[in-house]
């Protein structure tokens, strides 16, 4: 059992930590604030010893959000910043510029459309746009999905290249008799949906579901995201979801091409 002494000094070191947090960030408002600062300023902001800023302003230095200016003394906001920023920025043009597709694709199928990312090892929903066939459906936006067991987690997979597919799955966990749980197997599955555009899961992440996915590609070609049309299995059967599909190959591309996708290669001819 812990003592009382051990769990004070781990409440001590939570806390410790929290404020170290919130003294990083604070040292990054004052920086976009004032364009560049010194140590002595950045601690008589946070009220710290100049040696307490020192070190935070050196750890934000090591993630290369803050960086040394000319004047050896001073800091200013770094390029790790504008790495973040630019990832937030691309995933809200992602959103805004699929958005109308969504709500047509939805309208038109009558189901559920969601966009995804890759997110480590899974797939992260950004948004989505309920269909008039789904009654209540479960908000998936912030959510996280595995990769190997759905539409979206196949077609994100299928962008990656052998020795990213790799370092990136692992065990494949079963969630029904027919999730796909051998790294083979998912291969071979990987090269079908890079050969015909698409991805399909039928009651593999959960019997009863059927999802169709395509890909989303920036203007390099790069599968930045996985639109998808999702419903119960008995309203998708072979011939509705064959439907489905070809209205959302059509609707992912056009996002694509929305986002220069095909524009690249006009101008490179």
């Amino acid at each position: 059992m812990r003592n009382e002494a051990g769990t004070r000094a781990e409440a001590a070191g939570a806390t410790g930590g929290v404020q170290s947090v919130d003294r990083a960030l604070t040292i990054l408002e004052v920086l976009a604030r004032v364009g560049e600062a010194g140590v002595t300023e950045i601690a008589a902001e946070l009220e710290v010893h100049k040696s307490t800023a020192f070190r935070l302003v050196a750890t934000l230095e090591q993630h290369r959000l803050v960086e040394q200016t000319e004047d050896r003394g001073k800091y200013r906001l770094g390029v790790g910043v504008l790495r973040l920023a630019g990832a937030t920025t691309a995933r809200l043009d992602l959103v805004q510029e699929a958005r109308p597709l969504c709500r047509q694709l939805a309208a038109a199928t009558g189901e559920t459309v969601n966009i995804a990312v890759l997110s480590e090892s899974s797939a992260l929903y950004l948004d989505q746009v309920a269909g008039s066939s789904a009654l209540q459906p479960h908000n998936w936006v912030g959510q996280h999905i595995p990769l190997h067991a759905t539409s979206n987690g196949k077609v994100l997979l299928s962008g990656l290249d052998r020795p990213a597919l790799d370092a990136l799955v692992g065990r494949l966990a079963s969630y029904t008799d027919l999730t796909i749980t051998s790294k083979a197997r998912l291969r071979e599955e990987l090269e079908a949906v890079r050969a015909q555009g698409y991805a399909v899961a039928v009651d593999e992440l959960e019997v009863g579901l059927t999802a169709a996915a395509a890909p989303i590609r920036n203007a390099h070609g790069d599968v930045v995201a996985s639109l998808s049309v999702s419903g119960p299995t008995f309203r998708l059967p072979d011939q509705r979801l064959a439907e489905v599909v070809d209205l959302l190959v059509a609707a992912a591309l056009e996002v694509s091409h929305r986002l220069g996708w095909g524009q690249r290669q006009v101008t490179e001819r």
